[in-house]
């Protein structure tokens, strides 16, 4: 088994447990060609939806159950992917901590999977990226508290501060509330592939 080399400040989850293991996209692509691994998107529905790596199954870290995770095999391992890497490793530790003996996870996600220049499958007519969803749902609720703050009550602007601490909040912790809420609207989910 080829395996990524190790970050020289390894994460935190990768300190604390040696049973997580990184693969490069190159080998990833190779283990797939092969038929020889399961390759599990913990992306949200409407990320899978927009662009995803050919023959992974979507299991969003929204939703992750470790017991639907189909078993990891010598022979034919379990890989997870998210976008960098940062959801993948949380739901390979849910896996560890469910008992799984060895994870192993895309480092660096889709988005090093397509800087390696490798082939992604896209569907028409998919809901915008999450991220975007939620830039465009903040940048509205900020925009009126400002507006009502300044045309109706200042009070409103406390609104703005809240969505504020609220990014804050995501950007220090890497838990954003509001991609979380959006993740669950019905056009997010049940895509239809």
């Amino acid at each position: 088994m080829t395996v990524a080399r190790q970050n020289p400040t390894p994460s935190a989850q990768q300190e604390r447990d040696p049973r997580l293991k990184e693969i490069d996209a190159l080998t990833l692509k190779q283990w797939l060609d092969q038929g020889r691994v399961q390759l599990i998107d913990v992306r949200e529905p409407g990320e899978y939806a927009d662009e995803r790596i050919p023959g992974a199954i979507n299991m969003p870290l929204s939703t992750f159950d470790p017991a639907r995770v189909p078993a990891s095999t010598p022979e034919k391992p379990v890989v997870l992917q998210c976008r960098m890497g940062s959801r993948s490793i949380r739901a390979a530790c849910q896996l560890l901590d469910h008992g799984w003996p060895e994870v192993l996870s895309l480092k660096g996600g889709i988005e090093a999977w397509k800087a390696a220049k490798l082939p992604t499958t896209r569907t028409r007519n998919a809901p915008i990226s999450l991220m975007r969803q939620v830039q465009i749902a903040a940048g509205s609720l900020v925009l009126t508290g400002t507006l009502l703050g300044a045309f109706v009550h200042p009070a409103w602007l406390v609104l703005s501060g809240f969505v504020g601490a609220g990014l804050v909040f995501a950007g220090i912790t890497n838990t954003c509330g509001l991609a979380l809420l959006l993740a669950r609207m019905p056009w997010n989910r049940g895509q239809a592939l």
